[in-house]
């Protein structure tokens, strides 16, 4: 068996962003507290907590005047207001992606338009967008596959602006706005109704590298990591065997008999020492 990098992989400029902000504000020396994990991977989590981050769901358990850093989720009008009536340090290390998807959604309700946010509606991303739509006073729902389109609390024909969770499947994306479109004609979209860059970078070089050959496909990132289960699902509906794992330790218990060539990415949150132990792994 051979094993290659797939490229490109790894950290995309938003993850890379927010990891060195976060390093920089522990670099201070007081406590920081991240609301929500700052990225969805164990590895970075856990080197931040081993430098003294404390990772909180709310708020609530950060202390007044303390400091609190926004993951690269982002975060919604409604945590913002809340930080600054308690006198919180703010660090924000919201994606620039996700940031143009709440300035789009404040566009849409500024002309009066429902909005439709397409991925999933646990997801933190999600949710901030969700509270920036309605914090403009938008109507506002969630549909996360084509067949939730017909749910829409909206009339049929009325135009309405969709925006979407940069982490999502390409083609799930591009799915679920024909649907819309059959359904609201008048569809407004714009660069935000597509899957940031580097989400889509990422899908398109597994889908190439199976098309080239390719048989096994291993991606490096946490079950928690949206952009990371879309990769594996890429890899496997392309035709490869398809393997997701954390780091190096969970790889040497994985079996690839019968794997002529495989292929390894990473989610755009996964560190680079994780992605070049497991090559030297394998090579």
């Amino acid at each position: 068996m051979t094993a290659e990098a797939i490229e490109p992989h790894g950290f995309c400029a938003g993850v890379t962003m927010a990891v060195a902000k976060a390093r920089e504000a522990l670099e201070g020396g007081g406590v920081v507290h991240c609301l929500h994990e700052l990225v969805h991977n164990e590895t970075v989590v856990g080197e931040l907590k081993s430098k003294g981050m404390r990772f909180v769901e709310s708020l609530d358990e950060v202390p007044d005047g303390g400091t609190v850093l926004f993951s690269a989720h982002g975060v919604g009008p409604a945590v913002r207001r809340a930080a600054d009536e308690r006198g919180l340090a703010v660090i924000d290390a919201t994606c620039p992606f996700v940031a143009r998807v709440h300035r789009q959604v404040r566009e849409y309700a500024a002309r009066a338009l429902p909005v439709v946010v397409v991925g999933h509606a646990q997801h933190v991303e999600v949710a901030g967008v969700v509270d920036e739509a309605l914090d403009a006073g938008a109507r506002v729902a969630v549909v996360a596959a084509p067949e939730d389109v017909a749910a829409l609390p909206f009339p049929l024909g009325e135009e309405v602006g969709a925006v979407c969770q940069t982490t999502l499947s390409g083609d799930v994306v591009r799915k679920v706005m024909e649907a819309l479109r059959a359904r609201h004609p008048g569809l407004v979209t714009s660069a935000t109704a597509e899957v940031c860059t580097a989400t889509r970078d990422r899908q398109e070089a597994v889908r190439r590298f199976v098309a080239s050959g390719g048989d096994g496909v291993l991606v490096l990132g946490s079950a928690s990591s949206s952009n990371t289960r879309r990769l594996a699902e890429i890899a496997s509906e392309s035709g490869a065997k398809t393997w997701r794992a954390v780091d190096a330790a969970e790889v040497s218990d994985l079996d690839f008999s019968g794997v002529r060539r495989l292929g390894v990415t990473s989610g755009a949150s996964t560190p680079e020492e994780v992605f070049a132990d497991v090559i030297e792994s394998l090579v």
